[in-house]
C-alpha cells in the first residue's frame, strides 16, 4: 500500500458497508494507521475508530514448547465482528415488527391456510369477526401476503392455491425488455459459501484513491474460510486492469498446492509473500 493522499471530503451519514469493513481488517493488519485508514475510504477517522472497536475481539493461543503449554492473547479486529455488531444494533432500533407481537396469530393463520386451506383474506376477516384477537395484532390481508412473502410465516406461496392460479398484474409499464445481466445475484449463492465451510471461495474487492486520479488502486482478496488475503496494486480502475492483475495471479500461482503447510492455502509458496492469512 502506498497511498499518502488524504481526502477532507469525508462521507456523513452513511452507514459503513461491508466491503468497507474488510477493508478495514485489511489495512489494520498492514499496521495502517486509523486516520490514514479514514483518509483511504473517505471517512471521518473517529467513524474507523468507533468501528475498530465495535469488531475487535480477543483470540487465546496456546502453544506447546519444550513440554509446557504457554497461552497468550490477541485483540484482533474482524470485519465479521463488525457487522455482527451493527446488525444486532439495527434489530434494537425503531419500532419492532409487527409480527414480532402477533406469534399467537400467526401460528392460528398458518393452522387455517396450511390444514384447511384458507385464504389469506379469510383468516383476517375471520379473525376480525370473530374477536379471536386484539385488533392492533391483526393485520390487513395485504400485510399478511407481504409476511408470507418474506417467509416470516410457516405459510408458503405454494400452499396459496388460489394465488399461484393468478397472473400477476406488472407493477410498472414500460420496463426495459432487453436488461442487461451480469450474472447471479449473491442471494443465490450455496449455503456453503456463506457459513465459510467450504474452502475456495474469495470475495474481491477495489480501494481507490479519492484524491487525484492519479491516486494508486489496489485489488484485494480474501479467502472467506480461512481470511487468507492478497493485495495487489493496479494500473489503473478499469476492468481491464483487474483483468490483468488476476490472470497474472493465476500464472504466478499454477497448481501449487504443498501438503506440509498447515493451512490449506491454493496460492502457496509464490504468493504467501504477497498476503497474511488471519487466524
Amino acid at each position: 500500500m502506498t497511498q499518502t493522499n488524504s481526502n477532507t471530503n469525508a462521507r456523513k451519514g452513511k452507514h459503513l458497508t461491508d466491503g468497507e469493513r474488510y477493508q478495514i481488517q485489511i489495512l489494520l493488519k498492514e499496521g495502517y494507521s486509523h486516520r490514514h485508514i479514514g483518509r483511504v475510504l473517505g471517512r471521518n477517522h473517529q467513524t474507523i475508530n468507533n468501528e475498530v472497536k465495535r469488531g475487535t475481539v480477543t483470540q487465546i493461543n496456546r502453544v506447546t514448547s519444550n513440554g509446557k503449554d504457554y497461552t497468550y492473547s490477541d485483540d484482533l479486529y474482524f470485519a465479521d465482528a463488525g457487522q455482527a455488531y451493527y446488525d444486532e444494533q439495527r434489530l434494537k432500533r425503531g419500532r419492532q415488527p409487527k409480527w414480532l407481537q402477533a406469534s399467537l396469530f400467526m401460528e392460528w393463520a398458518d393452522q387455517k391456510m396450511l390444514e384447511e386451506k384458507w385464504s389469506p383474506d379469510a383468516v383476517v376477516q375471520r379473525a376480525r369477526k370473530d374477536g379471536l384477537f386484539e385488533d392492533a395484532l391483526i393485520p390487513c390481508t395485504t400485510t399478511l401476503y407481504d409476511w408470507i412473502d418474506r417467509g416470516v410465516m410457516r405459510t408458503k406461496n405454494m400452499d396459496l392455491l388460489e394465488k399461484l392460479s393468478r397472473k400477476s398484474t406488472p407493477t410498472s409499464q414500460g420496463h426495459r425488455q432487453n436488461k442487461r445481466i451480469l450474472g447471479p445475484s449473491i442471494d443465490l449463492r450455496p449455503e456453503a459459501i456463506n457459513d465459510r465451510s467450504e474452502f475456495g471461495h474469495w470475495e474481491i474487492d477495489t480501494v481507490i484513491g479519492q484524491q487525484t486520479k492519479l491516486d494508486p488502486v489496489l485489488l484485494t482478496l480474501v479467502e472467506r474460510q480461512t481470511r487468507f488475503e492478497i493485495i495487489l496494486k493496479l494500473k489503473g480502475k478499469d476492468a481491464q486492469s483487474v483483468n490483468q492483475a488476476i490472470t497474472d495471479l493465476k500464472e504466478r500461482a499454477g497448481d501449487a498446492f504443498p501438503p506440509q503447510r498447515k493451512h490449506r492455502c491454493l496460492l502457496c509458496p509464490p504468493l504467501c509473500l504477497l498476503g497474511k492469512r488471519v487466524q
